[in-house]
């Protein structure tokens, strides 16, 4: 058993792979897929990726993601959008495998860490911490953010609609009917592989609503690629009078729904688009499916 740093992902043991199967089943953040774009697509200039990991024969046992400026001090592998960083390991004999990841980290040129965000339940960066505290490394957390999150528990898109407050559940039935009524509107749903060339009615609409031009597009379109290939995917548009008029990407991994970007036409605001768009999807993923979890 030995670490190992390596800068560039194809520098990755095949073995690794399995490990990411199995890290996927926490978090999307955790997928290679979302990991590997972040290095190629994500960095700020200056920034590089460093992939310390714990490697015994063709088995990848510990993979800890980071990033450095160049200087001593290295951070968790994470951009802007990533709402969740965790220590990749494997199951096993762990106390023998952070300790070898310990001391690999003590034979880096890095005197610091600052890994964010991490949950505040994460029991691998715990052990971490007092492994990394057995060779003399000073470890300690703070609190940051919050992160919502709505278990399913096996409810249907009724029973989770019904728990919604009566104004939300009444204004949503009212602005369906009323856009309805008044424009005629349609939803289409893109799954996986016919997400990215959809994409150009998410621009469409992100282009004519409150925000900002999008800070991230090349970023943002490697994730849709490689979680499309993957089949992760889910795009809902909705449109009046045949043009796009708010859209919603979605990833579902795992069982569990990860609500990414939303965004609405201005000019539509009054009949609610979002809102009705988001009863759309919560309806999918959870009847259609099937998540244990809405991120």
């Amino acid at each position: 058993m030995q670490c190992e740093c390596y800068s560039r992902w194809a520098e990755l043991p095949e073995g690794a792979n399995r490990l990411f199967a199995l890290a996927s089943q926490g978090s999307m953040f955790f997928t290679r897929p979302w990991l590997e774009n972040l290095s190629a697509t994500g960095l700020d200039d200056g920034r590089a990726t460093r992939l310390v990991c714990v490697v015994e024969r063709d088995e990848v046992l510990a993979i800890l993601p980071l990033m450095t400026a160049g200087g001593d001090t290295w951070y968790s592998l994470r951009h802007r959008y990533t709402s969740l960083f965790s220590l990749l390991l494997a199951d096993g004999d762990r106390e023998r495998i952070l300790a070898c990841l310990a001391r690999g980290l003590c034979g880096l040129p890095v005197r610091a860490l600052l890994l964010e965000p991490v949950g505040d339940d994460d029991s691998r960066i715990e052990a971490l911490q007092r492994a990394m505290g057995a060779v003399g490394f000073d470890c300690r957390s703070s609190f940051r953010l919050y992160n919502w999150i709505y278990r399913v528990d096996g409810r249907s898109y009724a029973d989770y609609f019904a728990e919604r407050p009566a104004r939300l559940r009444n204004t949503i039935a009212r602005k369906k009917r009323k856009l309805q009524r008044e424009q005629g509107y349609d939803i289409r749903l893109f799954l996986g592989d016919e997400v990215p060339p959809a994409m150009a009615d998410y621009t469409a609409v992100y282009e004519a609503s409150w925000k900002a031009n999008e800070q991230y597009a090349r970023f943002l379109d490697g994730v849709v690629a490689g979680f499309s290939d993957a089949g992760w995917s889910r795009l809902a548009v909705l449109s009046i009078k045949g043009e796009p008029a708010a859209a919603q990407l979605w990833f579902v991994v795992e069982g569990k729904a990860n609500i990414f970007r939303l965004a609405y036409d201005e000019v539509w605001k009054h009949y609610s688009p979002g809102s009705i768009l988001s009863s759309f999807l919560m309806e999918r993923v959870i009847d259609t499916d099937k998540v244990t979890e809405i991120d």
